[in-house]
């Protein structure tokens, strides 16, 4: 579904990443770790558009996206979330969903200017879908509520649901995890499985080393912006140069 070839970043001297090369399978949940500043968050950057690469290529569903902007890569399925949640806190939970939806020209302006018939219909079709997002995230008793006012896990989560509001078909999840506590990382490791239940593709950066191992069929390992090692969970565990480098010397504790 999604391959990388050669991709490398430098920023005047410094190579961000450089002449990486990775495959995501459709189907698959892939995770890419490694310590801080080894160039993950670089690497979403570049396949989705909000970096330009000095130089390599990647491919979605075998056509070239380098060079495309964000929203030509989001509109051919490739959707990804930020670090930092991208949800719009004075709106409601509900109101987050709905203006996702409408990002998407499923609605013609003078359908809305005019409430047309078909616009109406339209518009029905999205407060619908978008009630089933919240449903299948489990937010469903929550779309009244204001956004900022959710806890942390439950604001995660509606990133998500954004996300999902943009019908991916490569999910790319930065941190998911992050500041969650551990009810709340069980849960969220529960919908990113549904996720994949329901035929999506996953890419994600996790500094949860349990929950990677447990969610992730393959895991890539990036360490100062070069791909260390890539194999499954067991390898990865396994593996001297990546415990070195990123799980330090005691490894991993299964």
């Amino acid at each position: 579904m999604l391959e990388i070839e050669g991709l490398t970043k430098q920023f005047g001297g410094l190579s961000a990443v450089t002449a990486l090369d990775l495959t995501i399978r459709a189907g698959d949940i892939v995770g890419l770790i490694g310590p801080n500043g080894a160039g993950k968050t670089t690497v979403f950057n570049l396949i989705t558009g909000f970096l330009r690469p000095t130089g390599g290529r990647v491919t979605f569903e075998g056509r070239v996206i380098t060079g495309k902007g964000p929203h030509d890569i989001a509109a051919r399925g490739l959707v990804r979330t930020f670090q930092v949640i991208n949800i719009c806190p004075e709106l409601t939970v509900l109101e987050n969903i709905v203006l996702s939806c409408h990002l998407r020209p499923r609605v013609g302006f003078f359908e809305t200017v005019l409430g047309t018939p078909s616009g109406r219909r339209k518009d029905k079709a999205i407060l619908d879908r978008s009630h089933a997002i919240l449903e299948f995230v489990g937010l469903q008793n929550m779309v009244g509520l204001t956004a900022g006012r959710l806890a942390h896990g439950h604001k995660r989560i509606l990133g998500i649901a954004v996300a999902l509001a943009a019908d991916p078909k490569l999910l790319m999840l930065d941190e998911p995890l992050s500041g969650m506590n551990a009810q709340e990382v069980n849960e969220t490791m529960a919908l990113i499985r549904r996720l994949r239940e329901k035929g999506l593709t996953v890419l994600l950066i996790e500094h949860n080393m349990r929950a990677t191992m447990i969610l992730c069929q393959r895991i890539a390992v990036l360490n100062f912006g070069r791909k260390i090692a890539e194999g499954s969970p067991e390898e990865i565990k396994g593996n001297n140069e990546v415990i070195q480098a990123y799980l330090g010397t005691d490894g991993y504790a299964a």
